[in-house]
């Protein structure tokens, strides 16, 4: 057999892992780690101002207590409203049937109160609030309360 008779050599795959995974990862130089960890304490240094922020503009909440319903054209409905004592809020009040339609609708201006009644400083007042129906009502609740100077 001459040389030319021999099939063509190839040449083996090289074992070595650089060539089979590809080369080492780069690392991250210490001047981009420091860039990182900067940018990380002014990204949590943002957020809690934000948290303490967002904690202090004023809130108000609500319960609802109770309702009646004296006749088919009115509802009486009982609630709560914790705000800060010196707040003016308004609360939207509803009457619905028995297939949840609204019958009633309302809405209520809580004026700002004394702080030093209740046992909360004045932040919880009690309220009632009396709806005209366009029928009979079997349920009366409080949809959502605000401070008016908040939405704007």
């Amino acid at each position: 057999m001459t040389s030319q008779d021999q099939p063509a050599a190839t040449a083996p795959a090289s074992p070595t892992l650089a060539n089979r995974y590809g080369g080492q990862k780069r690392t991250l130089t210490g001047k981009a780690k420091r860039n990182v960890l900067i940018l990380a304490l002014v990204a949590g240094m943002a957020f809690m101002a934000w948290i303490s922020t967002s904690n202090a503009t004023a809130t108000v909440t609500y319960k609802d207590i109770g309702y009646s319903t004296p006749d088919a054209t009115l509802t009486e409905v009982d609630f709560e409203v914790t705000k800060e004592p010196g707040t003016a809020a308004k609360c939207a009040v509803k009457a619905l049937d028995s297939k949840f339609a609204v019958v009633g609708w309302k809405v209520v201006d809580i004026p700002p109160n004394a702080a030093d009644a209740g046992s909360d400083g004045g932040r919880t007042t009690a309220q009632r609030a009396t709806l005209h129906t366009e029928s009979q009502a079997v349920s009366g609740i409080v949809d959502s309360c605000w401070i008016p100077d908040a939405a704007r």
